[in-house]
C-alpha cells in the first residue's frame, strides 16, 4: 500500500538551507519525515519549525511552515510520514 502525502514543498531557501513546507496534518518537532519528488529522496527529523520567523513546537493543518532540511529540495516535492 502507497501511503499518501501529508505535505507539499512550496519554497525553498537554497542559502540557508530551508524548505517551507505545507502541511496537510498536525505535526510536531522531532517528528521524522520523508521527501520525496523527481531528484530527492531522503529522510530526516524535524529538529526545528519556523512560522511568521518566529520558533513553534508544532505545526498546524495547513499551516505553511519553515523546516531546515539537510538536502535540497524543490518546490512540488512530496512529504512523507517516515
Amino acid at each position: 500500500m502507497e501511503k499518501k502525502p501529508i505535505g507539499e514543498v512550496t519554497h525553498y531557501f537554497g542559502n540557508i538551507g530551508v524548505a517551507i513546507v505545507k502541511f496537510k496534518k498536525a505535526m510536531k518537532v522531532g517528528e521524522t519525515v520523508h521527501f520525496k519528488g523527481a531528484n530527492v529522496d531522503f529522510t530526516q527529523k524535524i529538529d526545528s519549525m519556523q512560522y511568521d520567523h518566529k520558533d513553534i513546537d508544532k505545526a498546524k493543518k495547513g499551516q505553511e511552515v519553515g523546516i531546515k532540511v539537510s538536502d535540497k529540495v524543490r518546490e512540488g516535492d512530496e512529504v512523507f510520514e517516515a
